[in-house]
């Protein structure tokens, strides 16, 4: 019987390469065009440093397979391509048995557990400011109104030219007031009350907000499949999580730039749920800037609480996003580079038996 290896070779779930002597691609399996977003007509004959760089770990790891027998395998390689991150994989090199010594290049990329068990610790993280929120509004706000009221009145009696600290107080006390108030958000444990959701109607609103205000500085590009249906969701916690992300984007390019807002139909992310079935992300909802990008030092934690690559910033934006969308059965994730950052949501259809 003869075996359809092309059709074995388009089937293989990992992104799979074949690389030539010189190190040219040979040939790129379909995982392996979804992977990269580019096509194998594009890729076709072209040196592989050209896509990852001549610094990239996937050099090396061909290198080494070319030299021997046996198969080469690094853990967590961080993966970039066309100057775009594609996350972390392990990765494995084989030499092929053929009179050309090519060398058989497979990722495994880090699957959606990983992901899952980030958002997870990401939930956690932001669920333990919840006991600090109730402290906060009772402990802080209290005396902070005092103190506001104190600095007014005090302010009436002073001549103009020694205005100056108590309006220093005041704008202090308001802000710490607003700190304050994003903290609290945390202390919401209403449980979810999903309904059905047209995220392109939460994605058009929030631009809009933006460009009145934050944003008025960006350039927007809108990338929508007008097909996907329904979110299952709270649209005004959907907008919560569309306003902060949109904020980051402008803040991320003051001198001006460009926010995407992109929509897309991709079925296959399924997620375990209790009561032994499986939940499916198909919907995924992607908000994206050209700015610097996050610094590498903050890529890993950029969804804890507190944590900012902002001056100013208080941290508790993403986690709030992070808290918003695991409540809703969805995952968030970041990619990031030097062209920029980008916060892709994957979330689930709504059902109208979830009524």
């Amino acid at each position: 019987m003869t075996r359809n290896f092309e059709l074995i070779w388009a089937s293989l779930p990992s992104p799979a390469f074949v690389i030539s002597a010189d190190g040219m691609i040979v040939e790129a399996n379909v995982a392996a065009e979804v992977f990269t977003e580019s096509s194998l007509r594009h890729m076709q004959k072209r040196p592989l440093d050209a896509f990852t760089g001549a610094g990239s770990a996937l050099i090396d790891v061909v290198r080494q397979a070319q030299l021997g027998m046996n198969s080469v395998i690094l853990h967590d390689v961080e993966i970039g391509w066309g100057k775009q991150s594609r996350g972390v994989a392990n990765v494995q090199a084989t030499r092929l048995l053929n009179d050309a010594d090519e060398v058989l290049l497979v990722l495994h990329p880090r699957g959606i557990a990983d992901k899952m068990d980030r958002s997870l610790s990401h939930r956690n993280a932001a669920r333990s400011v919840t006991g600090m929120a109730a402290m906060l509004a009772h402990e802080i706000r209290n005396p902070l109104a005092g103190i506001s009221g104190a600095a007014q009145l005090l302010a009436m009696n002073l001549p103009p030219e020694d205005k100056e600290m108590t309006e220093l107080i005041l704008d202090e006390t308001k802000r710490i007031g607003e700190l304050v108030n994003r903290v609290e958000m945390f202390g919401d444990l209403r449980p979810l009350s999903p309904s059905g959701v047209n995220i392109h109607d939460i994605l058009s609103r929030g631009k809009r907000a933006a460009q009145a205000g934050f944003a008025s500085h960006m350039q927007f590009k809108e990338i929508y499949d007008p097909s996907i249906p329904l979110v299952s969701g709270d649209p005004d916690q959907l907008m919560q999580v569309v306003q902060n992300l949109l904020k980051n984007a402008a803040e991320a390019s003051p001198n001006g730039g460009t926010i995407t807002l992109k929509t897309a139909f991709s079925p296959g992310v399924k997620l375990s749920m209790p009561g032994k079935r499986s939940e499916s992300l198909p919907i995924v909802m992607t908000i994206a800037d050209n700015g610097p990008g996050i610094p590498d030092s903050l890529k890993n934690d950029i969804f804890d609480p507190f944590v900012s690559s902002k001056a100013n910033g208080s941290g508790l934006g993403l986690s709030l996003v992070s808290k918003i969308i695991v409540d809703h059965g969805g995952i968030v994730e970041c990619k990031s580079s030097e062209n920029g950052a980008s916060f892709q949501i994957m979330l689930p259809v709504w059902h109208e038996s979830e009524e």
